[in-house]
This record gives C-alpha cells, sequence and structure tokens, in this order.
C-alpha cells in the first residue's frame, strides 16, 4: 500500500492507495510520500478543486465497504457540483426510501471524502448535518462549491444558575 500526505486549505490530507488505485483520503498526516503519478495527479487536481477550477474528479478510486455502502458511494458522485441534497433523498434515489439513517451511516465511512463528495448531503431542517471530518471542514467545501450554508451551531452552555438549582 502506497501513501502520501498532501497539504490543502483543510489540512493535511493522507491519501492511501493500492494496485493504482486511490482506497482511502484522510484528514490529518499520517505518513510519509510515496512519489507516484497517481498522487501527484490527485494533488493537481484537488488543487484545482479548491481554487474554483474543477467540479469533478477523474482518479482511479476503489473504495472498500459493502455494496449498499458503494450504491451510495456511488449515487454520492452524481449529487452536481455546488447542491445539496438530504439524506432522504439519497435514501430514495438508492432504492432504500425508509433507510436514511443506513444511508447517513454509509456516508459517513466513505473512504474518500471530497473525491466522493458526502459533504453535499444535508439534514432535511437545513442544517449541515454531520461530517466525518468537522462540519467546518464541510462548510468551507461547500462555500468553495458556491453553496450558500448556514453558520454551525454549538450547543448552548447550560446557565449555571439553572444548573444549580
Amino acid at each position: 500500500m502506497e501513501q502520501a500526505v498532501i497539504y490543502s486549505p483543510l489540512g493535511p490530507l493522507t491519501l492511501f492507495a493500492e494496485n493504482g488505485q486511490l482506497t482511502a483520503l484522510v484528514y490529518g498526516n499520517y505518513g510519509t510520500y510515496d512519489d507516484i503519478p497517481l498522487f501527484r495527479e490527485t494533488r493537481r487536481q484537488l488543487g484545482e478543486y479548491f481554487a474554483g477550477q474543477r467540479q469533478t474528479f477523474q482518479l482511479p478510486m476503489n473504495p472498500g465497504g459493502s455494496d449498499f455502502q458503494r450504491r451510495v458511494w456511488k449515487q454520492l458522485c452524481e449529487i452536481p457540483y455546488g447542491t445539496t441534497i438530504t439524506y432522504r433523498v439519497l435514501a430514495e434515489r438508492v432504492g432504500a426510501p425508509k433507510g436514511f439513517q443506513a444511508v447517513g451511516q454509509a456516508n459517513g465511512r466513505n473512504p474518500l471524502p471530497i473525491l466522493i463528495p458526502c459533504h453535499r448531503v444535508v439534514a432535511a431542517n437545513g442544517t449541515l448535518g454531520g461530517y466525518s471530518g468537522g462540519l467546518e471542514r464541510k462548510q468551507l467545501l461547500l462555500r468553495v462549491e458556491g453553496v450558500k450554508v448556514p453558520p454551525i451551531k454549538r450547543p448552548k452552555k447550560r446557565d449555571r444558575k439553572k444548573a444549580e438549582e
């Protein structure tokens, strides 16, 4: 397995590949740099994406996962750049209209975030929902694509007086 750390506006990203195909993209610096053409091309395409010059990725990818997860991830790649859909709509598109929680779990297990655009799925109530890389990263990715995003809602701190009562 080859791996490489590249740098992005989201911080360091570690890429993993096997047999000439990307298998994972992980937020953070988890390794060394294997200088192979696939990683150079991935770095180039990600750079174009963050510069607003690329809307889709043409990279060989092989994310491991169950058949259901792969169906979800394939459908994520069909969401147009600069748009969002809800978990419920995604569930309908993969043929599991009542399975939006399972779709959310598959979305969260996407091993190739950004490249397989799981950040384009939002909650039905208009909030960002979740994101395995953190909501700040999801917000930035959507802004790169020109999506107007709501502010991240932080949990309110409990009032000390009420806590003491």
